[in-house]
């Protein structure tokens, strides 16, 4: 069965790839397909946020189980996720204001920015979502 929590992360690696596809479409010049992967980008990510916020008011608070070397892996990655994930939202609104207004070169300069945080926040959700229900799963209680 797929798990909420599977959509979350399935939601959080379909960003990932739709970043870097926008990023290879405006590499090529190809600024119209560029436009369409990052709307994609900001659509599937707004789509993650209701369904992570209805998950964790549903769930609550899912303890990780590792033990050993892997915990401070494990909250290094998630201390960095969650930091960044607060911090690229006024980054990403930023960002497609600038464009939206055709303030190309503006929109340029913060986009070197806002791309690799966004894309760094995307992977990693994915990599917190592997190691918290796939590798070290939650006890059944």
């Amino acid at each position: 069965m797929f798990s909420h929590a599977a959509l979350n992360a399935s939601l959080n690696g379909t960003s990932a790839i739709l970043l870097a596809c926008g990023y290879t479409a405006i590499r090529n010049g190809k600024m119209r397909i560029h436009k369409a992967f990052m709307i994609s980008a900001v659509a599937v990510s707004l789509t993650f946020l209701v369904s992570y916020i209805v998950y964790h008011v549903r769930v609550g608070h899912v303890p990780f189980q590792g033990q050993g070397w892997i915990r401070p892996v494990y909250f290094t990655i998630l201390i960095s996720h969650t930091f960044l994930a607060v911090v690229i939202v006024p980054l990403v609104i930023i960002t497609l204001r600038r464009a939206w207004l055709e303030k190309f070169d503006k929109h340029k300069l913060i986009a070197r920015w806002t791309l690799p945080l966004w894309f760094y926040v995307s992977v990693t959700g994915v990599i917190v979502y592997i190691l918290l229900y796939e590798v070290y799963p939650p006890r059944a209680g």
